[in-house]
């Protein structure tokens, strides 16, 4: 079986999150999937983004779209407030740390002036690079005990499925959620289309009557992967994934020793902020490597 590197929001580590350039990068040193984050705003756009308001750690105020605008400053409001055209003045390349122990801000290469791009250009991007190999995992951001924030998740569901059939990425993609009804809604919208059930010990309370095999409810939602917090991850949960019929991709493992004890569990994937480190071990334990993906082609063709 292929064990899998995944790119976290690109490369957290390594280059802005969620950004074109981020996701440019991480394709030439090489992932077999790039993972990303997605909402929607108040026109009904699809933007990356990993929080549903806007992080005053990832984005600062440049200007008002337009003088005068009552919802300037952007930073700190929901982004279903906000259009399109208010968000990409917000620079998204610059980690702005809250404290000075960020691990974040101290490894990852500022590209000021980077603006929060859409869903469908971040699929054009792909398209330029030619990186059919890379898998597309889309996690769609949802807060069932926020509805204030969050958009319909079967609305928003046939948005993302609607934008990656455009396309042509449904054959080549994932579908990701804490929200499990989302999980649902991509099963019967997108059936082909891999699910991940993302799970974490703070979120499980969403979910009603889970009872004690988390695997066999995200199977019965309609998950194809278990996507767990590596905190969760021991042999009981990894027998419970196989006996049903899921596999296990945890996050968000950074650390060598740790991510040997992930493989020795048997997981199918590694969701990382540093997939130059996840390429040494998989160096070392003799893995597939992916293959580093550049947009370049040779003269003449």
């Amino acid at each position: 079986m292929r064990v899998e590197i995944h790119g976290h929001r690109g490369a957290r580590g390594l280059w802005p999150e969620n950004t074109l350039p981020g996701m440019s990068r991480t394709m030439e040193l090489g992932v077999h999937a790039l993972e990303l984050d997605v909402a929607l705003t108040a026109d009904r756009r699809l933007v990356l983004t990993h929080d549903l308001t806007v992080s005053a750690v990832t984005s600062a105020d440049r200007r008002p779209v337009y003088a005068g605008d009552p919802r300037f400053p952007y930073v700190g409001k929901p982004i279903n407030s906000l259009s399109l055209a208010q968000l990409r003045t917000l620079d998204v390349g610059v980690r702005l740390p809250r404290h000075p122990d960020d691990p974040f801000a101290l490894t990852q290469v500022p590209m000021p002036e980077t603006r929060m791009p859409t869903l469908g250009a971040v699929l054009g991007l792909v398209s330029a690079f030619e990186a059919e190999g890379v898998r597309l995992h889309v996690e769609l951001k949802s807060d069932p005990t926020r509805p204030e924030l969050t958009p319909d998740p079967g609305m928003f569901t046939e948005l993302v499925v609607e934008e990656l059939d455009r396309h042509d990425r449904l054959g080549n993609a994932a579908v990701l959620s804490f929200d499990w009804r989302i999980i649902a809604a991509a099963a019967r919208l997108a059936p082909d289309t891999r699910r991940f059930a993302l799970i974490e010990p703070d979120t499980l309370h969403w979910h009603d009557d889970l009872g004690d095999d988390v695997p066999a409810a995200a199977g019965e939602a309609g998950a194809t992967t278990l996507s767990p917090e590596h905190v969760m991850v021991d042999e009981a949960l990894m027998g419970q994934a196989e006996a049903a019929g899921l596999d296990v991709a945890v996050w968000t493992v950074n650390e060598a020793g740790l991510a040997g004890r992930m493989l020795d569990l048997g997981v199918a994937g590694i969701v990382t902020d540093y997939p130059d480190r996840m390429r040494e071990v998989w160096r070392g334990r003799g893995l597939e490597l992916p293959e580093p993906v550049s947009p370049l082609r040779p003269v003449g063709v």
